[in-house]
């Protein structure tokens, strides 16, 4: 997630993942705008079917990002599915009348609205806010496209990506890319400092590599070719120019070492507990200083129900949670909302909560901009989601920057075997008084 305002699985075996996009042919290298000479004949209007796959696309700052959708009407009920990598994320509610489309997404703040006309969709994706610009919605139905006939090269592994112009990063120069691959069709994400960027999905063909995301929220278009020192070219968005290098010979070809997570947002001063105060959803002030905390080892959670890396995050958190409280661990969700006024804000927070089954303690100490002067203690801090890991004697031990979803594979079985372990350590050790905690 990129800094500031702009999902609980462990990693799909990458087999698994290349051979659903197999299934499917998402080929994101052909023309996505497609001509259904049958389904035209039969002159499909706003009474025939809709359920099952389509091609889609959404406008995002005048870029067309394709995706895949699904859609599934039983009755006078409807669903539609985005996907992140195997993973269908399915609308809460929906509706299809007189060829009018009507999807809400509650978890993501959004609605999708579009009309049935000559066998496609067009309308709108949009946020539930005030000043919300729509994103130009269309689909097609899914047709099947044959792989190219080029051999790629291969490209699958760790790579390091370094920008060659200025782009929308606020804070990131450089980047981790993985990628992987099955013949001509590949997958794969970006991990920034914030968190990645969800599963890439695509192929090679003409000589370049174009994968694309959208599951609702973090659109991106990727393109990529090689090199003859065998670095990439990427292109972001058609705009935004990169130089990638595999990550073991990245520094010999002066791409520079993408910023450490678990460096990058720290505590002025180590030797003080870390002090928290909010309201939580019915307004009842929560602090560090209340009962349930005393000699607890506990997780905070910056972020917020707009934040996608908060939602890759959440599930991890949930599981920890059910594993871990009956020996002591409480987490606390920081949770900076875009609304100031909390019953604005706890509506999209209660989906948040919904989604996830979140136990937990949930608080909203006000809005992104007001995070720094409501944390204090914090030094650099600057993405969501951040982590920190307090001991029972309330001071910080650990501070991670961000989340790598499972769209990064190992880096996520990684991270989420550290984070664990660092639970398990502080649970280990024995509770002090609250003299010597200093709380």
């Amino acid at each position: 997630m990129l800094e500031g305002p702009a999902e609980r699985r462990e990693r799909a075996p990458v087999q698994s993942v290349v051979q659903s996009y197999d299934k499917w042919d998402m080929m994101l290298g052909r023309t996505l705008i497609l001509v259904f000479p049958a389904l035209l004949a039969q002159g499909a209007g706003p009474q025939a079917s809709i359920n099952g796959l389509w091609d889609a696309v959404v406008v995002a700052d005048k870029v067309e990002v394709p995706f895949r959708f699904e859609i599934e009407k039983k009755g006078n009920q409807v669903q539609g599915f985005f996907f992140d990598g195997d993973r269908k994320i399915g609308s809460t509610s929906g509706s299809f009348e007189n060829g009018a489309l009507k999807l809400e997404y509650d978890f993501l703040n959004s609605t999708l609205e579009a009309t049935l006309g000559g066998g496609q969709f067009q309308g709108t994706y949009k946020r539930n806010r005030a000043n919300a610009k729509p994103m130009e919605f269309r689909a097609h139905r899914f047709t099947p496209v044959p792989p190219g006939k080029e051999e790629p090269p291969k490209i699958a592994g760790s790579w390091d990506m370094h920008r060659t112009a200025p782009d929308k990063s606020k804070l990131d120069v450089s980047w981790h890319l993985y990628l992987r691959q099955s013949d001509s069709a590949f997958s794969g994400a970006i991990l920034k400092t914030s968190g990645d960027t969800g599963m890439l999905t695509g192929s090679w063909r003409d000589g370049k590599l174009v994968m694309s995301h959208f599951a609702g929220e973090r659109p991106l278009v990727f393109e990529a070719q090689l090199n003859a020192d065998g670095t990439l070219a990427i292109t972001l968005d058609h705009q935004y120019t990169y130089r990638a290098a595999r990550t073991i010979e990245a520094r010999s070809k002066g791409i520079a070492e993408p910023p450490d997570p678990s460096r990058f947002t720290s505590v002025k001063d180590p030797t003080e507990p870390f002090h928290f105060q909010a309201s939580d959803l019915n307004g009842k002030v929560v602090s560090d200083a209340d009962p349930q905390f005393h000699n607890k080892v506990v997780i905070v959670t910056i972020g917020g129900s707009w934040c996608p890396n908060c939602h890759d995050e959440a599930p991890f958190l949930v599981e920890l949670y059910r594993q871990f409280h009956s020996r002591g661990l409480e987490i606390v969700g920081l949770n900076f909302e875009q609304d100031s006024d909390l019953a604005l804000a706890r509506t999209p927070l209660q989906s948040f909560i919904k989604r996830y089954g979140i136990q937990y303690t949930m608080l909203v100490p006000g809005i992104p901009d007001e995070a720094a002067k409501k944390l204090p203690q914090l030094a650099n801090f600057g993405v969501y989601p951040t982590t920190i890991f307090l001991g029972r004697d309330g001071r910080v031990r650990s501070v991670h920057a961000g989340f790598a979803s499972a769209a990064t594979g190992d880096e996520h079985v990684r991270l989420k075997a550290e984070e664990r372990q660092v639970v398990e350590q502080l649970l280990s050790e024995k509770p002090q008084t609250l003299e010597a905690s200093g709380r």
